[in-house]
């Protein structure tokens, strides 16, 4: 029997004593975004430093302004010249768990439940990102159990604070960037294909924040007294919002497709050898049509292309009953999804000019700015890919679907600018996940060949050179 053979032995024969520490892992309200749950941040890091130790990774929990960050290390007795070394990212953090009169069960005290012969684990943070962050660890606690050793070297980086926007870690990475520098990254934030396909995410939007703010009248008026006369920051707003697309779908601010790129040959091929049934994912939200761009796949539209969302408007009286009220100011919530090559400080130019553009005479804009990421896409030529491919096509019996991630992931940015690192994004989360909402879940099964596929994963880039 091989170490590999052993290891994936070892994985199997362990999976309930896994399973218990992974339950001791979700007791704790890491909730990152409520101070009220700060405790559970601290108590989260020290588990998870504790868990490094056990495997031989000689952890830390570095203090920031926010919640504290873990950090490990560990490299072999006997590392082969050449070997390929690894950074594991992931986060101990979780969303608040509100409302929690819809959970089946407490979202801090786990339950295995088995839906249609499946067995789920229902907790918050069960598969963003403790289920998914401890696949690795236990992958690595398998390699050590059975040959006493890791098998490449490997640096560890888990945060507090994603579910909050990471706002620790930029300052963190450019005081510690040196020591945490390996060849690859490693982030277990992503999802399956489905449930018997695996997947490596190749490329992931980038992302822009703004808010907008209508200045009307210099107060509250009386709609009767001054309807008419008075500019109605609402009515502006609404006006301004309906402006950023066209009848078709498309974006109508000037300069927006600036650095969008048509999806090469290649591309458009393997994305119409998923068979995606765009039918059944509109259904899943309860929606018979899409609201993007006309001509285009549900695929392009979610992973190739670029979005101006609307995401909150306040403004006014929203309370019970009616009050005849004009008010002074109205403002909105506004994120991009950014793509190809488009440059988000552009973008924000190109924003405000639009919607000063399109603003009349007689009220005031105020931008209150956010951040800005520009898109990713990972190059699937690299040895350290095509590694983690065979690995996974080993463990699930099926090439790895090659897909897009909708969302953006600032921390693959982060890797790249401040460390020069690329990233491999492989998850084992599957889209019924319901992240981040009451009831999240993480399927046994994923769990459990998550692990075995970080093991493979390991073996396969142990042997790079």
């Amino acid at each position: 029997m091989s170490d590999l053979d052993a290891v994936l032995a070892r994985i199997d024969r362990d999976l309930d004593t896994s399973l218990a520490r992974l339950d001791e892992f979700l007791r704790f309200p890491s909730v990152s975004t409520d101070p009220r749950f700060d405790a559970g941040c601290l108590d989260a890091a020290e588990w998870v430093a504790k868990a490094l130790d056990e495997i031989g990774l000689n952890a830390r929990i570095i203090k920031t302004p926010g919640k504290p960050i873990v950090v490990g290390e560990g490299t072999p007795k006997e590392a082969r010249i050449g070997t390929a070394s690894v950074l594991f990212y992931g986060h101990y953090d979780v969303q608040p768990p509100d409302p929690l009169d819809e959970w089946v069960s407490s979202p801090f005290e786990p339950k295995i439940h088995e839906v249609d012969g499946t067995r789920q684990i229902i907790a918050r943070g069960a598969s963003d990102d403790k289920g998914q962050l401890l696949t690795f660890v236990e992958a690595l606690r398998a390699w050590v159990s059975v040959s006493g050793d890791i098998p490449l070297p490997v640096k560890v980086l888990f945060e507090g604070e994603e579910e909050c926007g990471s706002p620790s870690l930029p300052a963190f990475l450019a005081e510690h960037g040196k020591e945490l520098r390996a060849q690859v990254a490693l982030i277990c934030d992503t999802s399956m294909w489905d449930q018997k396909t695996p997947a490596i995410s190749t490329r992931l939007r980038g992302l822009l924040t703004e808010e907008i703010v209508v200045h009307g009248p210099d107060r509250d008026l009386h709609s009767g007294m001054f309807g008419g006369p008075a500019w109605n920051p609402i009515r502006v707003l609404s006006s301004l919002i309906s402006s950023l697309h066209n009848q078709a779908g498309s974006i109508a601010v000037d300069g927006f497709y600036s650095g969008v790129e048509e999806l090469d040959a290649v591309t458009v091929a393997n994305w119409a050898s998923l068979k995606f049934d765009a039918d059944k994912f509109l259904g899943g939200i309860g929606q018979s049509s899409s609201g993007g761009e006309v001509g285009r796949s549900i695929l392009e539209q979610v992973w190739s292309r670029p979005t101006i969302e609307i995401n909150g408007i306040i403004g006014g009286y929203t309370g019970a009953g009616t009050k005849t009220v004009i008010p002074a100011r109205a403002s909105a919530k506004i994120t991009c999804r950014l793509v190809g090559k488009q440059d988000p400080d552009y973008l924000r130019a190109c924003l405000h000019r639009h919607l000063s553009d399109y603003s009349p005479d007689g009220v005031r804009l105020e931008f209150l700015g956010g951040e800005g990421s520009p898109a990713i896409e990972m190059s699937v030529d690299a040895p350290a890919f095509r590694a983690a491919a065979a690995a996974l096509e080993e463990e699930w019996k099926t090439p790895a679907a090659l897909i897009g991630c909708g969302g953006s992931i600032p921390i693959v940015d982060s890797f790249k600018r401040y460390l020069g690192m690329d990233s491999l994004l492989i998850g084992f989360a599957l889209d019924d996940d319901r992240v981040h909402s009451p009831n999240e879940k993480y399927n046994v099964t994923c769990f459990h060949k998550g692990a075995r596929s970080w093991a493979r994963i390991l073996d396969k880039l142990a042997q790079l050179r």
